[in-house]
């Protein structure tokens, strides 16, 4: 008998900014969420035909610390009500399907240097569980890149009455490592006591998967991974407020060859699947092809 596969929706905020047109900037896609109303749920919409069973909130990047600086942070509540907003309503039109909520790292995607400590990222971390727990189904803490940040996220969702997923985010030529150059196996003993209920690899190249896939394995959890189109993650990105026009897609990840990673997941027991910056409605539609061929989705 088969154990099913969750499939998860593709990214969300790169495919926003890619239909809402102009140049990345450092608010990301909460910037195309404000000027382009409407448009997230359309994103949601695609992914749910596509075949994704959940729906990911355009949340990962509302962080104070983001909005500040361009003078947006008494917006924190409205953009957050409005991403909400949007994912409920593609749920609603789409008949079924799970809602999580996205939360990405304080500070800057790939840059652990920059977290703040656990005193300061705990309460801001509770805070915006606190807003998404009554709306979603789960949280997912996405692109988690030292044991630190591992640490804060579980124990400010630690009142939350949700499932709680912890996504890390890997060395893109060495899988068993994170970002920061610690060891993906420092998260098996976190994730015990901060009471995950399933753990996941995002945002690296897909060909680091397999190595933390192994390590998780060894978690007792529902584990899987969903990674990034990206060419690679330059020294320009890796500044205090990157943007993604740092970067650029690889020509040889289209829906057919990354499908072909995602399999290979699944072969070694992933039970979590989907895409993430870079990957589209036409790759989540190939997997849920391939899922259903092998009696794994319906």
């Amino acid at each position: 008998m088969h154990v099913g596969v969750t499939l998860l929706d593709g990214g969300v905020g790169q495919e926003l900014v890619r239909r809402a047109g102009g140049r990345p900037s450092p608010l990301w896609s909460t910037q195309a969420m404000l000027d382009h109303p409407g448009v997230l749920q359309a994103v949601h919409a695609d992914y749910f035909a596509a075949g994704a069973d959940i729906a990911t909130a355009n949340t990962y990047a509302i962080h104070h610390d983001r909005l500040a600086p361009d003078g947006l942070d008494h917006l924190f509540g409205a953009l957050h009500a409005a991403a909400l907003a949007e994912v409920r309503a593609a749920r609603e039109a789409h008949g079924r399907g799970r809602l999580a909520g996205a939360i990405g790292p304080l500070g800057a995607t790939y840059r652990p240097d920059l977290h703040p400590d656990p005193a300061t990222a705990v309460p801001l971390y509770a805070e915006i569980v606190g807003i998404l727990a009554p709306a979603c189904d789960l949280i997912v803490f996405e692109s988690v890149a030292s044991l630190a940040h591992a640490r804060a996220a579980l124990d400010a969702a630690a009142g939350a009455d949700r499932p709680v997923w912890l996504s890390v985010t890997l060395d893109d030529e060495d899988g068993t490592r994170l970002r920061s150059g610690e060891p993906v196996a420092g998260v098996l003993p976190i994730l015990a006591v901060g009471g995950a209920a399933a753990v996941l690899a995002n945002c690296s190249a897909p060909e680091a998967m397999p190595a933390a896939l192994d390590i998780f394995a060894r978690a007792g959890l529902p584990f899987g991974a969903y990674a990034n189109g990206f060419a690679q993650i330059t020294k320009a990105f890796l500044e205090q407020r990157p943007t993604t026009d740092a970067l650029s897609a690889r020509r040889d990840m289209g829906p057919a060859i990354y499908a072909d990673h995602v399999m290979g997941w699944v072969g070694q027991g992933a039970t979590i699947v989907g895409g993430c910056c870079e990957t589209g409605p036409a790759h989540i539609a190939e997997i849920a092809r391939r899922l259903r061929e092998a009696g794994l989705h319906d």
